[in-house]
């Protein structure tokens, strides 16, 4: 049974051992049934995990740490409070590029710089590919992005975020230029559709360009996008059947200090959760590559789970 639900009151023709016998069974019923609850201190334990998650919805942001971001976002800092947040996900490196690509590749591939994929091709799976191969679905969308798998900057839009990109055996190639296509805008195109159509991928990451990325822009900026596109996919029918969780993070902190980003995961049955384990972005792919069935690659093998984290 579900919490918040109120019982009749007993009728007095019942017998008191009656009673203690419906009592003892409802009281079994909700301990096995009710949401999640977080303790602030840790995870959900396994035993009390949501199922049914099949999809996750990434959002990735731009070069702030948690202290800006908890006094510069408040409607992401709603959702951080409502469902869930991390308190120790340290990203890879600086600059942008290392961190993508050791979000969708378990590595940073030796890359220091943020030049475009011609200087960088990476040879191997990205989790994109590795969903695709396993008989999933995966899609990035970029905002901005002139046309699908754009391999150069453009305006507003930024390739060195966007890294299925830097990925360049045939197949994968092959892939983003089906899978990696251009986001559209709140009111029509691929992700609005996406969303609304309950035809997210399992994996599903989408690249905001350089202003509502907080890049170039306020983070009060990226705080509106984000609630916005947030907004949508908490009404689209994938959550609403319960297999979608929404992750919102950051790719590096400012260069100063410690390179420690928040990272906030909205799924059923989250209520105030805060994982205390030391994640990294690598945990992250580790998660997308359970998701679908697969070996993660790089060195995420080795990495806690986000999801896990969760107890999703």
């Amino acid at each position: 049974m579900s919490e918040g639900v109120r019982r009749s009151p007993w009728r007095s023709a019942l017998s008191l051992a009656v009673m203690a016998t419906l009592l003892a069974a409802c009281s079994q019923s909700a301990d096995t049934g009710r949401p999640i609850s977080a303790p602030s201190s840790g995870p959900p334990s396994a035993s009390t995990r949501p199922a049914g998650i099949t999809k996750v919805l990434t959002i990735v942001l731009e070069n702030h740490g948690v202290a800006a971001v908890e006094a510069g976002m408040p409607e992401l800092m709603k959702l951080a409070t409502t469902y869930g947040r991390t308190s120790h996900y340290s990203a890879t490196t600086h600059p942008s590029l290392p961190n993508y690509l050791d979000l969708v590749g378990g590595s940073t591939f030796g890359v220091k710089g943020d030049t475009p994929p011609a200087a960088h091709p990476i040879h191997g799976p990205s989790v994109f590919d590795l969903a695709i191969t396993s008989g999933h679905t995966a899609r990035t969308y970029a905002e901005a992005m002139p046309a699908a798998c754009w391999l150069e900057n453009d305006g507003p839009y930024a390739v060195r975020h966007n890294p299925w990109t830097y990925f360049s055996d045939d197949a994968s190639r092959r892939a983003c230029q089906v899978d990696d296509v251009p986001l559209g805008d709140p009111t029509t195109g691929a992700l609005h559709d996406d969303i609304a159509n309950g035809t997210l991928g399992n994996i599903s990451f989408v690249v905001p360009d350089v202003c509502n990325d907080a890049h170039d822009c306020p983070l009060a900026t990226a705080d509106a996008w984000v609630a916005g596109w947030t907004s949508q996919a908490l009404q689209g029918p994938d959550w609403r059947a319960g297999r979608l969780a929404v992750v919102v993070t950051f790719d590096e902190a400012e260069v100063s200090g410690e390179n420690t980003v928040l990272t906030v995961v909205v799924a059923p049955g989250l209520h105030g959760a805060v994982a205390d384990a030391a994640l990294t972005h690598q945990s992250w792919t580790r998660w997308m590559s359970d998701l679908v069935g697969a070996a993660a690659p790089g060195d995420a093998a080795r990495a806690q789970s986000l999801g896990a984290a969760f107890g999703l």
